[in-house]
Parts: structure tokens; C-alpha cells; sequence
């Protein structure tokens, strides 16, 4: 890998940190209003109403979960497209679930649904492609897809690491699973990469759920 190449990658790692660490904030931020708000019933119901519908699609998962051991939430969160292991450690490390669980409960759930997506999602896509109704938005969600591909279609393996590894919004292993099947890559090519984007993915999100608010309690 030239030196173009890795300042573009630290550049994206950068980018995702930043992005990310403003996502924990704002989560932590929302939270604090609710928990201030409390006192007055009537002021209390209008609070949380306004504040669920600022909530982002993590949070509104998360609060439909709730009842549910903290591990499983997480578990679940993982498993969501969109929010996947990223959304599953910024809840964990808000939940107080130590380190290392939170590390293998949220990568567990990521990986629940790769195999089923690199090995079906093709052969389903075709069949759904069939009908009047589900063709438009199959088509929709290649095109879309399919969009985000350029660097995997470039670099293959190191592009899906890369693709999954770097948490910015749109990527991630539901997509470049989805990518990767689009794209007729072999899974014993695709799930490995995959595997160690998410291994990525869990090193940046632990650094900013896990590691920068240890560091302002302890250090600053």
C-alpha cells in the first residue's frame, strides 16, 4: 500500500473516530434531558415524547428492547442492518457492559446474518425480481448498493476489509456482504474479509464507546 493510500484510509478512520464520538455524545446528551426532565408527570410525558422523536434509529431500537438483558439488547443491535456492531458497543459501553463482553456479544450478532446474506440474498433477489411489486425496490437497493462499490470492485479483499472495517455511515457488513454477493465474490473469499473488517470496526468503535470516555474520567 503506497503512501496516497494510507493517508486516504487514516483519513476515513480519522472521519468515521470523529463521527461516531459525535453519535455517543449526542446519545448521552438526549439521555440527560430525559433524566432532568423527571419530576413534574405531566412535563415528564411531554419531555420524553419530544425527546423519542429526536431518538435515532439505535436508540428507538434499544427502548423496544428494553425488559431484555443488557447482552441480548446488544446482541440484537448487532444483528440490525445500518446500526450493526457500532450501535451495539456505543449501547453496550452506555449500559456499562464491561469490555470484552460487549466485544463478543456484538461481533456474535454481526455475524448472525452474513453467511445467509453472502450464500441467499442473490438467488432471492432474483426470485423477488420476478414480481410487479418487489422489482422496483430490489432494483432500488442494488443500484444503491451497488453504488458504494467502487473501492471493493477495485481492491477485492483489502476493499471489503476496508468497507467494513471503517464505521461510516452506509457501510458496514450488511452492505458489503451485500456488495460482495452482487458482485459474485466467493465466500471463502468474502466472509474472512469481512470478519477482519469487523475486527476493525471493533478496535475504531472500542477506542471511541470504550476508550476516550475512560480517559476523560481517569486521566483529564
Amino acid at each position: 500500500m503506497n503512501r496516497g493510500k494510507i493517508i486516504f484510509v487514516l483519513s476515513l478512520v480519522i472521519i468515521s473516530m470523529l463521527f461516531n464520538l459525535v453519535m455517543i455524545l449526542a446519545w448521552n446528551g438526549s439521555s440527560a434531558k430525559v433524566k432532568a426532565s423527571e419530576g413534574n408527570t405531566e412535563e415528564t410525558v411531554q419531555a420524553t415524547e419530544t425527546e423519542t422523536e429526536k431518538k435515532s434509529f439505535a436508540e428507538r431500537v434499544a427502548d423496544k428492547l428494553s425488559g431484555l438483558p443488557d447482552e441480548l439488547v446488544c446482541f440484537v443491535i448487532s444483528m440490525v442492518p445500518i446500526i450493526e456492531l457500532r450501535g451495539g458497543l456505543i449501547v453496550a459501553a452506555i449500559k456499562d457492559i464491561p469490555l470484552l463482553t460487549a466485544i463478543a456479544v456484538c461481533i456474535a450478532g454481526n455475524l448472525v446474518p452474513i453467511p445467509f446474506i453472502l450464500l441467499l440474498i442473490t438467488p432471492i433477489f432474483n426470485w423477488l425480481k420476478k414480481t410487479k411489486f418487489f422489482k422496483p425496490i430490489v432494483e432500488k437497493l442494488e443500484a444503491k448498493s451497488m453504488g458504494k462499490s467502487d473501492k471493493i470492485q477495485k481492491y477485492q479483499f483489502l476493499g471489503l476489509v476496508l468497507f467494513v472495517g471503517i464505521p461510516l455511515p452506509g457501510t458496514g457488513a450488511w452492505t458489503g456482504s451485500l456488495i460482495a454477493s452482487l458482485l459474485n465474490i466467493k465466500i471463502k473469499k468474502a466472509f474472512p474479509a469481512i470478519c477482519l473488517g469487523l475486527v476493525m470496526a471493533t478496535v475504531i468503535m472500542c477506542l471511541i464507546s470504550y476508550g476516550i470516555p475512560w480517559l476523560v474520567s481517569n486521566v483529564f
